[in-house]
């Protein structure tokens, strides 16, 4: 399919994440005015990618390094970017409500942020600075159709030597529909997945959601990895993990900020993460 074969599904999930973000805002999950109010809070997605993030940065910090965050959503973990010492943090996000959104919890906390509207696969044609740091967290490449440009215009963001991190859901959960531990579908998928959801994932979202129909395209790990190869990028880790920070299957428990598998099941991979670097010059 050509990039314009998508224009439709994309519209559906335009306008489907622009209701989310109206009941995000308002949601425990996301917990905006604590977050706002409380200058050395930063969320729980952020402190996990940190984490695995901060190893293969200069003196193990992100303090000083430019940074653009993809698929920013409303902006709470742009926001704790900007809070743990990035620089010239941008946010970027498909979905103009939750920008506007983004763009309020920002001068609320009295940070410096630029929000940009645009597709995540084309950001380098809205975005014309480059980063040292690009980040992309917890449900976000499912939406994009294809990944060739979404790779290649991350690395064309990236200074050279700059560090690309992503932490997601894990693509064998979308085969087992993030229902059970029974395989549902197929791993290795090229094809849209469309359903019906008028709720989220967040606390009292339920019947919230007007624009009902969604599409998701599931990426493994071979078409992930070549994506960014073939952009030029290298790869400097890859990480699996049995735990998630969402109830991504109805059997986890939650365990020290954590969504775990009980200790009856088989384990098997909740997350996972991909840093990449570009090269630096000769």
């Amino acid at each position: 399919m050509t990039h314009s074969d998508y224009q439709n599904e994309l519209r559906d999930n335009q306008a489907n994440w622009n209701d989310r973000a109206k009941a995000h805002m308002t949601s425990d999950f996301y917990d905006v005015d604590h977050l706002v109010a409380t200058p050395d809070e930063t969320t729980v997605t952020v402190q996990h990618d940190y984490a695995i993030l901060r190893q293969w940065l200069p003196d193990n910090t992100i303090k000083g390094c430019d940074l653009l965050h993809l698929q920013c959503h409303i902006g709470t973990d742009t926001l704790s970017w900007q809070r743990l010492g990035a620089t010239h943090v941008t946010g970027l996000d498909f979905s103009p409500q939750s920008l506007t959104y983004a763009r309020e919890i920002a001068q609320r906390a009295q940070a410096d942020i630029t929000y940009v509207q645009g597709d995540a696969r084309f950001a380098s044609q809205r975005i014309q600075r480059k980063f040292d740091v690009v980040v992309t967290s917890m449900g976000t490449i499912t939406w994009l159709p294809n990944l060739t440009d979404w790779a290649q215009s991350i690395a064309t963001l990236l200074k050279a030597g700059g560090t690309f991190i992503i932490r997601d859901d894990h693509p064998f959960l979308n085969a087992l529909d993030f229902e059970s531990m029974v395989v549902h579908s197929d791993y290795f998928n090229d094809g849209t997945l469309t359903y019906e959801q008028d709720g989220s994932y967040t606390d009292h979202s339920a019947h919230r959601v007007q624009h009902t129909t969604n599409h998701n395209w599931n990426h493994d790990f071979q078409e992930i990895t070549t994506a960014l190869l073939t952009a030029g990028l290298t790869l400097e880790f890859l990480g699996e993990y049995p735990r998630t920070e969402w109830p991504a299957l109805p059997n986890l428990v939650q365990r020290d900020g954590w969504f775990e598998l009980p200790a009856d099941a088989p384990k098997i991979p909740l997350t996972f993460a991909l840093v990449v670097k570009k090269p630096a010059r000769g």
